[in-house]
């Protein structure tokens, strides 16, 4: 009763993305979702499957070769996540350390920053979270108050600021700050990126207390005149917006498969439950009303997959504006269909969907961070009426 539905052969994927899916798929299931409840349990980190997806090569197989990593890109690290998600024991940092930080580093960052955390990225040794959200932007990067000076005699930057929502910074060797610096031709404030070691001083954190049940944490910095070298400036001051959504389309796709994985997940269990349960002569998935809106969760599930594997494609084929109406779209598709999963699948169990032992109910919240995170179904439904659509900008 515990396996997810099955990921059906795709004529869109080789035979090594398929090889790729099941060996992940068998990695998955010997951890589990019993495994990642009881690390959640114990207050704990998914160290051991962490590892182990390091040691066979899945945790960079999105980064270059020559820093060892797979050499692949975000389709194959998305099809990473997707299986774990299925299988109940999705890594939520493969979301921000590989696909946003180790993108960014690796196509933008300088030869000592990609040798520097690279290698550790690929191997799983090192991690890296990611900062942009605050308390007065939300959505709206361009109010983002997080400031970098430079120093006129050191040359070294000294970042202000505060940000929230930031997933793992208690493991995280460094995070990917967003700030914005003055242009001298100018004066308007521009995005750039910045590495903040986490020993950083002047660098603080707070853990939220959310209800959300993972094993990943939420975290508020604050940036107290955190003094950095020049070096730890990502790739040209110039460049900021071309290398911030150079990592945002990424964690976009990888949300997708994050929300798939999950929706497969609680489809499997409702599809198992409804084959052997049975109240009266039938098991209850010989009715219509158990039977269809499980099929119908399945193909929009389905259908989400296809659009995420456009986007991935479009991005890792170096299509930046193609990838970016894609990633968006396939997010949104990905959410709503992982959310209407889970609900039918805890519909489908009855009160057993709100057992531990099903382990569904922590999935309803769960499914809602991807209509919220990393950015809102509404905005995404602004960009597609008025970069897609041609119709006049609502903000």
């Amino acid at each position: 009763m515990n396996a997810p539905v099955a990921p059906v052969a795709s004529v869109l994927e080789s035979e090594e993305h398929q090889a790729l899916r099941s060996a992940v798929a068998a990695l998955g299931r010997r951890y589990g979702r019993d495994y990642m409840t009881r690390v959640v349990r114990e207050e704990g980190h998914p160290e051991e499957l962490w590892a182990e997806a390091a040691k066979l090569g899945y945790l960079g197989v999105n980064l270059p070769e020559e820093y060892g990593g797979g050499g692949g890109g975000i389709y194959e690290l998305s099809l990473v996540l997707e299986e774990l998600g299925a299988s109940g024991a999705p890594l939520l940092m493969l979301v921000v350390s590989p696909a946003i930080c180790g993108t960014v580093i690796s196509r933008f960052g300088t030869p000592e920053q990609k040798a520097a955390w690279l290698p550790g990225l690929a191997d799983g040794s090192r991690t890296m979270a990611f900062g942009i959200t605050e308390p007065d932007a939300g959505s709206n990067s361009h109010r983002i108050t997080t400031t970098a000076r430079r120093d006129p005699d050191s040359g070294d930057w000294i970042l202000s600021g505060r940000k929230v929502f930031v997933s793992g910074v208690d493991i995280a060797d460094a995070t990917l700050i967003v700030g914005r610096t003055e242009d001298a031709r100018t004066g308007s404030l521009k995005p750039c990126l910045f590495i903040v070691p986490r020993d950083a001083e002047g660098f603080g954190r707070r853990q939220i207390d959310m209800e959300l049940q993972a094993p990943e944490k939420q975290f508020e910095l604050t940036l107290d005149d955190v003094r950095l070298p020049a070096e730890a400036l990502v790739g040209d001051e110039d460049a900021g917006l071309l290398q911030l959504f150079a990592g945002l389309n990424p964690e976009r796709v990888m949300t997708a498969a994050f929300a798939i994985g999950m929706g497969r997940f609680a489809l499997g269990k409702a599809v198992a439950y409804a084959k052997e349960r049975s109240v009266w002569k039938a098991p209850i998935g010989a009715h219509q009303a158990i039977a269809h809106p499980l099929a119908q969760a399945h193909i929009e599930l389905e259908t989400a997959r296809l659009m995420m594997q456009k986007a991935a494609h479009l991005y890792d084929a170096g299509d930046d504006i193609g990838a970016g109406e894609a990633a968006n779209m396939a997010k949104y598709a990905a959410a709503e269909a992982c959310v209407k999963a889970v609900d039918q699948a805890v519909h489908t169990l009855g009160g057993n969907g709100l057992t531990r032992e099903f382990g569904l109910a922590s999935l309803i919240t769960a499914s809602r961070v991807a209509r919220i995170a990393p950015v809102s179904r509404e905005m995404i439904l602004n960009y597609v009426s008025h970069q897609t659509l041609g119709l006049p900008k609502s903000y």
